[in-house]
């Protein structure tokens, strides 16, 4: 277990302290919370570790039998034995790393990705309508449910803006690392003399925020505004004024949405939006704070940044974060994004083993 580079035997020492330390009658009740909090950490960390050495010796034991063996049939089943063990280490090891190097606990949630048209014109709108499309599918494949929270249209089929409502298990943890600038590299359907363009659209993906981390709104500081629906919708588009836009006048932010067919639909769907935008804000701000002390940007930094590159003369998708290149444009565009998920959460899972342990003694 040297890889975790964690001293095991000074964990047990702590562990011991704390068994007497909460043993104790005259603790007290603010600093018992503290101390309980370390004690079932370390309860959970040294039983899994134990779980894994208690495995390790089985399969050593379980080796030297398999080498020592004459018989072929036994042999067999010793090996498959060792199999079985390895499967249940493999699990153990998998526990103990979600514990020691947890994931946020946002990534379970739903997610809302906002896609907007940069630098490129028409194309970039049409660019934007592109992955708008990838992620429709990628949900899909995933079963999730999707849809159009709201959308402003160009005339040639294009988006300047969509705002898309993710919602099934996992969403944002799969999704949060689209964050950012996405270029595409081609020859637009509006140019003549055949040049590859390059242009770009910007994706921000903000989690939906749970009614236990929602933001206080006063209702003083919205303005509320109803007017008529646009775009695909059939009879109903145009005759009642059922879309809502949301002004949270305190930071400018303003949130819209008309896919539903009521009002009052609309304005819930619009909270929900603006919610996760108040929180993105909030936590941006606290990240940007504590990146003085960790010397690294959180959250508007890194959108900033190029995160992967469509190369429609070559066929292949970049992405930056990851370093990974895949030959098969015409397939990540139809949603099948695994390779490229997998990869970026293989990449935070790294980064997050090179964070401090918490209570691990030095």
């Amino acid at each position: 277990m040297a890889e975790y580079g964690i001293p095991w035997g000074k964990l047990r020492q702590r562990y011991q302290q704390l068994v007497e330390i909460l043993s104790a009658a005259s603790i007290d009740v603010n600093q018992r919370q503290s101390f309980q909090k370390e004690y079932t950490f370390l309860t959970n960390v040294l039983q899994r570790y134990d779980a894994i050495e208690q495995l390790q010796q089985q399969i050593h034991e379980l080796n030297e039998q398999i080498t020592q063996s004459t018989d072929a049939e036994f042999t067999e089943l010793l090996r498959e034995e060792c199999s079985a063990v390895q499967g249940r280490l493999d699990e153990a090891v998998r526990s103990l790393d979600t514990i020691l190097y947890p994931a946020d606990e946002q990534d379970r949630q739903s997610a809302f990705i906002e896609i907007r048209a940069g630098t490129g014109g028409q194309e970039a709108a049409l660019f934007a309508n592109d992955l708008m499309r990838m992620y429709l599918l990628y949900a899909t494949r995933r079963g999730w449910e999707a849809s159009i929270v709201s959308a402003s249209e160009t005339d040639l089929g294009g988006y300047r803006e969509v705002v898309l409502h993710i919602k099934g298990r996992d969403v944002y943890g799969d999704l949060r690392h689209e964050s950012g600038v996405h270029r595409v590299q081609r020859v637009p359907a509006t140019e003549t003399s055949g040049r590859i363009h390059t242009s770009t659209a910007t994706i921000a993906v903000l989690p939906e925020v749970s009614e236990v981390e929602e933001v206080t709104i006063d209702p003083k500081d919205l303005r509320i505004d109803v007017y008529r629906s646009s775009g695909a919708g059939g009879q109903h588009v145009n005759t009642t004024d059922s879309a809502v836009r949301i002004t949270h006048i305190p930071s400018g932010i303003v949130v819209a949405c008309q896919d539903e067919r009521s009002q009052h639909k609309n304005k819930a769907k619009a909270m929900k939006v603006l919610q996760a935008r108040l929180r993105r804000a909030h936590d941006e701000k606290r990240a940007a704070e504590q990146s003085e002390q960790r010397k690294q940007q959180i959250g508007t930094g890194e959108r900033a940044e190029k995160v992967r590159t469509y190369n429609f003369p070559q066929h292949r998708v970049t992405d930056h974060q990851a370093d990974i290149t895949l030959k098969n444009l015409d397939m990540v565009l139809s949603g099948a994004l695994d390779p490229i998920i997998d990869a970026l959460r293989q990449r935070a899972y790294e980064e997050r083993r090179k964070q401090p342990l918490p209570f691990v003694v030095s």
